[in-house]
């Protein structure tokens, strides 16, 4: 009987993945049974543009904007990492002793300064110029 009473708490989640299943078969049915499916030579092409490339797809390209885009990531990791130290750090409510607010301190300035550095490197090696 305690069986029974246990597996009905996750009748709910078994409908609800039951009818996910249905809906989701039925959604990918809909399209094969009523989309019309007559590909021609621009549709089957490889490129999307419509035309050959023309160019090697070997060839060399500047990864400027790839550098840039991963140091805006890890400058945005840096704040992410930054806002909760500073909200608990610095929140009384949470009853740090001060040997440990004294640790939390220290450390995130030697994270920020070990960041600091990397970027100043970065800085003068030029990875910050757009060419």
């Amino acid at each position: 009987m305690a069986d029974s009473a246990f597996l009905l708490d996750y009748l709910p989640i078994i409908i609800f993945l039951g009818l996910a299943l249905v809906l989701g078969g039925v959604f990918l049915a809909i399209p094969l049974a009523f989309a019309p499916n007559n590909p021609d030579y621009q549709k089957n092409s490889t490129y999307e543009c419509g035309f050959e490339p023309f160019e090697d797809a070997r060839m060399k390209f500047d990864v400027q904007f790839y550098i840039v885009a991963i140091l805006f990531i890890i400058v945005d990791l840096d704040v992410a990492f930054l806002f909760p130290w500073a909200v608990t750090l610095f929140n009384p409510e949470l009853g740090m002793d001060r040997d440990f607010q004294i640790f939390a301190f220290w450390s995130m300035f030697v994270f920020l300064a070990v960041f600091f550095i990397g970027f100043m490197y970065e800085w003068k090696k030029g990875a910050l110029e757009w060419r």
